[in-house]
């Protein structure tokens, strides 16, 4: 569901000596939107679940999950140091699962990007729930420190139901159990959200039950994607073969039960990936008069309501 990554650090080198890029990807690569000028780690390669119909981030069978081998990690970091160490300040760790690593592993990570990429302000990752399971608070205080700050959750749903027919291994109280150890140990999370993701038949309480979560955890940043499939239902269907996806109209009208029930204090919104027809941007609680009036224009007039074009949400 996000965008593939060219990475955005610079080599600043010699102009006489020819130097070789020195993370060694398996593609495709991909970030969160937000992540678009950082250095992109792999730790790991694809991702340990890889049973989300609805994702195909990892599906190419080069992406077949597998921690990388320590030394290559941290010979990695040393040449990112030597050639990019002005211009990294931010790190994220890929590929789609890199804190199923130990806290040992990571820490030993964290210590060697502070040590060799000393401008560096942010380190983040993707993190599945079950992740955390193995992770005390205590851990995870410790990575916080070490320098981890950021983590992205796929929560997709708070809905028990939906997250079963998809495949996602998660529920509402592991998802809320994630975010709150998460919260205690000072990390900051944003969660991702799929709208659409119930179908019509699942709509209603697909978005109920996703506010129910996010009101409860009350999360730094949020943001909602468009469940799509640029390769085909084929996988989807395999599992849920009832299901009817929502057109625009439909889709608009669910976002406006979510942000309706939605009470939080302060939380970073976003729906600007290039999934959404609708781009909203704005912090809840203070401009949820005017997201849901966005929302409610986008139902009423779609007309006037600035939709992004079809041909602008290609993945």
């Amino acid at each position: 569901s996000d965008r593939r990554h060219n990475s955005s650090a610079q080599k600043r080198t010699n102009p006489d000596v020819k130097q070789v890029f020195p993370i060694r990807y398996v593609e495709p690569v991909f970030r969160p939107p937000s992540e678009a000028q950082s250095l992109i780690l792999p730790l790991t390669n694809g991702c340990s679940w890889n049973k989300c119909t609805f994702c195909e981030m990892y599906s190419a069978p080069q992406k077949r999950f597998g921690a990388r081998d320590e030394a290559e990690i941290h010979n990695t970091i040393r040449l990112c140091g030597e050639q990019f160490s002005a211009d990294v300040q931010r790190v994220f760790l890929g590929d789609g699962d890199a804190m199923v690593l130990s806290t040992r592993r990571l820490l030993a990570v964290l210590a060697a990007i502070k040590a060799h990429l000393p401008r560096v302000r942010r380190v983040s990752s993707y993190c599945l729930p079950r992740n955390l399971r193995q992770k005390s608070v205590a851990e995870l205080q410790q990575l916080r420190e070490a320098g981890l700050s950021l983590v992205y959750v796929g929560a997709e749903s708070g809905d028990d139901e939906v997250l079963k027919n998809v495949g996602k291994g998660e529920s509402f109280e592991t998802t809320r159990e994630a975010l709150d150890k998460l919260a205690s140990a000072g990390i900051t999370r944003s969660v991702m959200l799929l709208n659409g993701l119930g179908g019509q038949t699942l709509s209603s309480q697909h978005a109920d039950n996703s506010a129910r979560l996010i009101n409860l955890t009350q999360p730094e940043f949020l943001a909602t994607l468009v469940v799509s499939f640029p390769q085909g239902e084929d996988r989807f269907r395999q599992a849920w073969p009832l299901w009817q996806p929502l057109d625009p109209h439909q889709l608009f009208v669910e976002m406006a039960r979510l942000l309706g029930a939605l009470e939080l204090r302060r939380t970073v919104f976003r729906s600007d990936h290039a999934s959404n027809w609708l781009v909203l941007k704005g912090v809840l609680g203070a401009e949820k008069d005017r997201l849901l009036q966005q929302v409610q224009d986008a139902i009423n007039r779609p007309q006037a309501a600035r939709l992004r074009p079809a041909w602008q949400r290609g993945l």
